[in-house]
């Protein structure tokens, strides 16, 4: 049986999500522009898009209030935006896998107290947490992904509790258990793998909201700091400017929804492939 391909919408949206982490990789090393200093502000501060200065080059999104050019800036700003979104999404959903598991597996006082403290932490609004947090310790990118791993794990731990729980009582579990195998190797190599569908995915739509809470934080001054840009500052930076120099805020704009857009529409692909597979077996099964 041949498996279904993913429609155009969400095939286009991660090829969208490649070719932009390629040209944040890319672009700012090949750049003949240092992207973080300040150039000659007087000639080349608030070029418009398409433009050549004086110095024969070109600057494909204008350039800011210090003379940079600003789609290089965007591009080195992805890098930070998109790096923060994925390690932050990636280390909350590692977080929320592990205790979702011991909750399970262990249950009794373990499985109560794990879900206790990630209901108290579910009954906080999120975005408190994070200003709170962030105006705590010093602003930067460690602090702003330990912020969102601190504050992302819950819902992630919840879902793999409730599929682990639903897994032990299948035959390839409780054959494994007969069979006199220690619980962690029967959790790590028969229950977990049964029960990562629902976390894969919600780690997958977390990384556009781990980038977007970012970008917040960084527009409200509590994220990445600069000169180092990230969308959110940028935006910031460029918010006063939006009647004389629009492109300077709606291009970082543009790009932190198109990214956001993009993460979504392939975590909502990925939901429904999944989702019309059967439940798989046991890895041992699979071999």
């Amino acid at each position: 049986m041949t498996r279904p391909r993913l429609d155009a919408v969400p095939r286009g949206a991660l090829w969208t999500l490649a070719g932009l982490a390629a040209a944040c990789l890319v672009v700012p090393t090949l750049s003949a522009t240092d992207p973080l200093a300040i150039g000659d502000v007087l000639a080349l501060r608030l070029r418009p898009p398409l433009s050549v200065d004086s110095n024969g080059t070109f600057h494909l999104l204008g350039t800011d209030r210090f003379g940079r050019d600003l789609f290089v800036r965007m591009m080195l700003a992805g890098r930070i935006s998109l790096a923060v979104g994925v390690a932050g999404s990636l280390l909350a959903a590692a977080l929320g896998i592990l205790v979702g598991a011991v909750a399970a597996w262990r249950s009794g006082v373990v499985d109560r107290a794990l879900m206790a403290l990630a209901d108290t932490m579910l009954a906080i609004p999120r975005l408190v947490l994070l200003l709170v947090c962030a105006s705590l310790w010093q602003p930067g990118v460690t602090t702003v992904v330990a912020v969102l791993v601190a504050t992302g794990w819950m819902g992630v731990a919840r879902m793999v509790r409730a599929d682990v729980l639903g897994v032990q009582p299948q035959p390839f579990v409780q054959s494994a258990v007969a069979l006199g195998i220690p619980p962690w190797r029967v959790l790590w190599r028969h229950a977990l793998p049964n029960a990562l569908g629902p976390a894969i995915v919600a780690t997958t739509l977390g990384v556009g909201n781990a980038i977007l809470l970012e970008s917040g934080l960084s527009f409200l001054g509590l994220g990445i700091q600069p000169p180092s840009p990230s969308w959110g500052n940028m935006i910031a930076g460029g918010r006063d400017l939006i009647v004389t120099a629009p492109w300077v805020a709606i291009a970082p704009g543009v790009a932190l929804i198109i990214t956001v857009l993009a993460s979504t529409l392939v975590g909502d692909a990925l939901r429904d492939r999944l989702a019309g597979q059967t439940p798989a077996r046991s890895l041992g099964d699979r071999v």
